[in-house]
């Protein structure tokens, strides 16, 4: 039975985020599909549960949450196996700033609100969308194996378990790929995407899988 119900996109690097989370811990939910192509995120019935339209909202423990971060801490907070954040102080700041490298830098000016609304006023085309993605989306990445080289880094972007950090990277992979955006330069980020990519709980979450189970 499930334990969860997930209102979910299978593009949705935000969605793909809890996804991962809540494989990593094992907890079976529902996955009510959201179409953002079809508008489905502004009808009234789902913006009651969530004002913002926005997908993730996650209904689990009596409780309704929206926001991938706040979803992936109130897990770590409620299941203590998790791990998703370090026990010690310094390193949740760390797992913290890698993940808002991703969710607060990258993510806000390359999500498909604010590139259409820029093609939109500029007159663009398809390529200005491309370029922008790939600019903002490779600078990003380059500054993120960047902070990747200190001691604290392991299997995975801190130590050698998955935390919030690769739960937030993982997705932006995906999307970097969708744009074209080369990251095999990137020794520390290509290294733990493989690592990443090789835990099932990944593989399910992923944006294919999802899409050919719905």
């Amino acid at each position: 039975m499930a334990e969860a119900v997930l209102y979910d996109y299978w593009r949705s690097s935000a969605s793909y985020r809890v996804r991962i989370a809540l494989n990593l811990l094992g907890i079976a939910y529902e996955s009510r599909v959201i179409s953002l192509v079809e508008k489905a995120h502004r009808e009234p019935g789902f913006v009651e549960k969530n004002p913002q339209g926005l997908v993730p909202t996650l209904e689990i423990d009596g409780q309704t949450i929206s926001q991938s971060l706040a979803i992936i801490e109130y897990l770590d907070e409620t299941r203590p196996e998790a791990g998703f954040l370090p026990r010690d102080t310094m390193g949740r700041v760390r797992v913290r700033s890698l993940s808002y490298a991703i969710a607060m830098e990258i993510h806000p000016i390359c999500n498909l609100r604010t590139i259409d609304y820029v093609v939109e006023i500029v007159e663009g085309s398809d390529e200005t969308r491309i370029s922008w993605m790939k600019k903002f989306i490779g600078d990003g990445l380059a500054a993120y194996e960047a902070l990747l080289g200190t001691p604290q880094t392991g299997k995975f972007c801190h130590g050698d378990t998955p935390t919030m950090a690769d739960l937030c990277l993982i997705p932006q992979l995906y999307n970097a790929q969708r744009w074209g955006v080369d990251f095999s330069r990137f020794e520390r980020i290509s290294r733990i995407a493989e690592t990443c990519g090789a835990l099932k709980a990944f593989q399910d979450a992923h944006p294919d899988a999802v899409n050919e189970a719905a």
